[in-house]
């Protein structure tokens, strides 16, 4: 499954990375994340409970930035198991532009599903995958506006 957008976030690019590098605020935006701990530089381990249609299931996974462009650009990558739910992996190129006094943030993602997650259907899996990143980014920016401080990240 293949899927890209452009979301624009009222604020200052260094603000947005700034976010998008910190566990915690990113826990706070990620919809159904239990846990995401730094586990070294670049590397985090993650718990996201997801349902999907009838399907429930609780995922653990690692996630990993590479190609790293300092306030510009970075590739995750993911991966999580999810018991008899199955499994799901993935990569997404993100890359901050700035856009006047806000910022463009574009992502390009490409995932793989496996198990039962599988036989949810590649049309319902991809409403879910558009409507959890619409509230991730609703959430990202609701949190910057909420703490107008930089440093409060």
């Amino acid at each position: 499954m293949d899927f890209d957008g452009e979301h624009r976030i009222d604020a200052p690019r260094a603000r947005v990375w700034q976010a998008l590098n910190d566990p915690a605020f990113l826990a706070a935006c990620i919809p159904g994340c239990e846990k995401l701990e730094a586990t070294g530089p670049g590397a985090y381990a993650a718990t996201v409970a997801l349902r999907v249609g009838a399907l429930a299931a609780r995922f653990s996974g690692l996630l990993t930035l590479s190609d790293v462009v300092e306030a510009q650009s970075y590739t995750l990558k993911g991966q999580g198991q999810g018991g008899v739910a199955g499994f799901v992996s993935g990569a997404a190129r993100v890359t901050l532009t700035d856009d006047d006094d806000a910022t463009l943030l574009r992502w390009n993602a490409a995932g793989e599903i496996g198990g039962r997650l599988a036989s949810v259907g590649g049309r319902l899996l991809h409403g879910f995958a558009v409507k959890t990143a619409a509230e991730f980014f609703s959430r990202l920016s609701d949190n910057l506006r909420s703490q107008p401080d930089c440093g409060s990240l």
